[in-house]
């Protein structure tokens, strides 16, 4: 059940990036739309179509941001019960070809097979995972390396492979970028502000 419950876990916050990525991209080509004027085809003001379109933004980049957060701290929790991965050292489970690493449960679909559901994909390093699985570790949990070996992950090979990697990852990855950026952005914001003001003090520009 528990094994169960950690695939779920994974499945849902793939699922919330996934609607916070949609959102943002809505909310984008509404701001789009309104500046090149298509809102007074539908005749709807410039002014609504515009708060429209931010709002969609703000919200799919905020909740983007943060699901990534609870994401990173939930991998590391749920990965490290299993036993198969260790943060400071080495996983005190051994590990079959045929478990997934990540949520401790059988790989019923072999790697060259097209699974009903999902896929499963092998990394560099040789061990397979659940389609799903990795990519709530790689892309949503923003972990890059190898959740038994801990090799670094080729995202540029999943890139070139085309199975079964194939629609998702470049989009996905570089909203994660961006989001990774608005991050740091928001954290560091006080401490620019604060260094432009006292720069500003010190030369007389206030």
């Amino acid at each position: 059940l528990v094994l169960i419950l950690h695939r779920l876990v994974y499945k849902w916050f793939l699922l919330i990036y996934k609607m916070s990525y949609a959102t943002g991209i809505v909310g984008y080509m509404a701001v789009m739309f309104t500046l090149f004027g298509l809102n007074l085809l539908f005749r709807i003001k410039p002014e609504d179509a515009m708060d429209f379109g931010i709002s969609l933004l703000f919200y799919g980049l905020y909740y983007g941001v943060l699901e990534r957060d609870f994401a990173e701290m939930c991998a590391d929790y749920m990965a490290s019960t299993i036993g198969f991965y260790s943060a400071s050292g080495m996983p005190t489970k051994h590990l079959s070809d045929s478990v997934c690493a990540v949520c401790g449960q059988q790989i019923f679909v072999d790697v060259n097979e097209e699974g009903i559901i999902e896929n499963t994909y092998r990394l560099s390093c040789n061990h397979v995972f659940h389609e799903f699985c990795i990519r709530g570790w790689c892309i949503v949990g923003k972990k890059q390396t190898c959740p038994y070996c801990k090799e670094k992950v080729d995202l540029k090979r999943m890139f070139s492979n085309p199975y079964p990697f194939s629609s998702w990852e470049r989009p996905h990855v570089m909203y994660g970028q961006l989001l990774d950026w608005l991050r740091y952005l928001v954290a560091w914001q006080p401490v620019i502000i604060g260094l432009v003001q006292g720069i500003n003090y010190v030369l007389g520009l206030e």
